[in-house]
């Protein structure tokens, strides 16, 4: 049954549907990036509050400045804006159709209807989900990149801009100059201190073409920092095939782990849906739930995803059922990661690996190590260097890490070990497959990367140790280093 408002009642009775009246809701919140991990986080939040009959005018304008947003928007506008989200327990399947998107603005150059949207007095919050490389960081400073050509480009022409922070200043513009009080900026990425740096990109894109534009955003807009977690899959033939089994035929149906979470800064001037009802975390303490989850799930998966690569292994739950790939993330988060992250409130942090370990496991969820190892060089600076340099800062040589480290390198070169080709898998992937190949000659060529290892390169314990571990690699190949890292030989064993 083809997903839509008219075909609601009709779905079967192990389909969850809304039990509110969707023609009741008004838009309260404009959220740029629509995609699989927010239909599947917090549209799944509010979508709980509206059945609580609470919150009914905060629902969801969905909104977008890229291709796949139009391609997202195409596919969701005959079903009415509705989504069924797939939760994949071990042996259980439970699937529901959210309601809490009510329209999704046309995706368009220069963004006038997003613009018009965010102008409106109704909405009071403005969210994002837009990866963690769409930021406009730069890579060698870590911090917002004025020189961008996206955001040179909108600061040339402020009335008309491509990027979401061109949109949010130009909205943010025009209702200052109407008298009305500004919408809170709230990023749902995966980004260290996301609040403090989606402020960043906006307050730096507006000082470009409007310095007083810049300051009154400084004083007046709030920027709440979050943390997000839900495991989220990409949609393909297998995700339809399930829902239309369910009795669902939905053109991008969303599956994901039944584990949510979401940790949030109480900071929204222009007020908020009352989201601690439905399991939302509200403290100062954001950042210890943040450096949690970065380095023990984030850098968890990186520590997965480079061996499963190289062994052609394809899915998590499958590099997990591999004897020495479990052993060295367990190894790896227990020994270097666990030790350099701060205390968290109400929360122990063995009990939180345990958690990760039994999460990764689920062989329902069906995440690719492909996808793990995704884009590394924008996940490598965020996950796993800052645990190498926080254990360095305490004096140890964090050997897991570095063995990873030199993993990701042999990764990029592009072919696995049994002789398969790795296809493109950053948008740097050009670069990075001559580096790795001159880094088997020279490391140093791998380490220089400053955007990536800042000054580690130049670690000579560090260097030392990559280097090794990089000749280990091609010499006796993964499996091989693993057991070395396991037994405490190093990389120096004789083969």
């Amino acid at each position: 049954m083809r997903l839509s408002n008219a075909t609601l009642a009709g779905l079967p009775a192990t389909v969850a549907r809304p039990g509110y009246d969707r023609a009741g809701l008004k838009p309260g919140i404009v959220h740029i990036g629509c995609g699989n991990f927010h239909r599947a986080h917090m549209a799944v939040y509010l979508d709980d509050l509206f059945n609580l009959g609470e919150g009914h005018d905060w629902a969801i304008l969905g909104a977008g400045v890229r291709a796949p947003d139009a391609a997202m928007r195409a596919a969701l506008m005959p079903q009415d804006w509705l989504t069924t989200v797939i939760e994949l327990e071990p042996g259980a399947h439970r699937a529901r159709v959210t309601g809490a998107m009510v329209g999704f603005l046309p995706v368009e150059k220069g963004n006038a209807a997003l613009i018009a949207a965010m102008r409106d007095p109704a909405i009071r919050i403005v969210s994002l989900t837009v990866t963690e490389g769409g930021y406009y960081i730069d890579p060698k400073t870590g911090t917002f990149s004025p020189d961008h050509p996206d955001i040179r480009q909108d600061a040339a022409r402020p009335e008309a801009p491509d990027t979401a922070f061109g949109a949010i200043v130009a909205a943010l513009k025009a209702r200052r100059a109407a008298g009305i009080a500004p919408f809170t900026v709230m990023s749902c990425d995966n980004v260290p201190h996301n609040g403090h740096v989606t402020r960043d990109a906006v307050m730096g894109l507006a000082r470009l073409s409007d310095p007083a534009m810049a300051d009154w955003i400084a004083a007046s807009v709030a920027f709440p920092n979050s943390m997000v977690d839900r495991i989220t899959p990409a949609t393909g033939e297998r995700e339809r095939a399930m829902a239309a089994a369910m009795g669902v035929e939905d053109a991008w149906p969303v599956t994901c782990e039944p584990f949510r979470q979401w940790v949030m800064e109480d900071r929204f001037p222009a007020g908020r849906p009352p989201l601690e009802k439905v399991g939302v975390t509200f403290t100062d303490a954001v950042d210890r739930f943040e450096t949690m989850k970065i380095r023990i799930l984030n850098g968890g998966h990186a520590v997965i995803a480079y061996p499963g690569g190289l062994l052609d292994v394809e899915f998590v739950h499958e590099a997990m059922a591999h004897p020495l790939i479990r052993a060295f993330l367990d190894r790896v988060e227990t020994a270097e990661i666990l030790p350099i992250v701060p205390p968290v409130p109400g929360v122990d942090l063995g009990d939180y690996k345990a958690l990760i370990l039994e999460r990764f496991s689920n062989p329902e969820i069906g995440d690719t190590i492909r996808r793990l190892c995704l884009d590394g060089s924008n996940r490598q600076p965020k996950f796993i260097i800052p645990s190498i340099r926080d254990n360095r800062a305490r004096g140890g040589l964090p050997d897991g890490l570095i063995l990873l480290s030199a993993m990701w390198c042999r990764y990029c070169a592009g072919v696995t070990e049994s002789g398969r080709p790795i296809a493109p898998n950053d948008p740097n992937w050009e670069a990075l497959t001559a580096r790795a190949q001159a880094a088997k000659a020279d490391p140093s060529a791998w380490l220089a990367m400053t955007e990536v290892y800042g000054d580690l390169g130049r670690d000579a314990a560090v260097a030392g140790r990559f280097a090794a571990w990089l000749e280990t690699l091609a010499r006796a190949g993964t499996a091989a280093a693993i057991e070395r890292y396991l037994d405490g030989r190093g990389p120096d064993a004789a083969a």
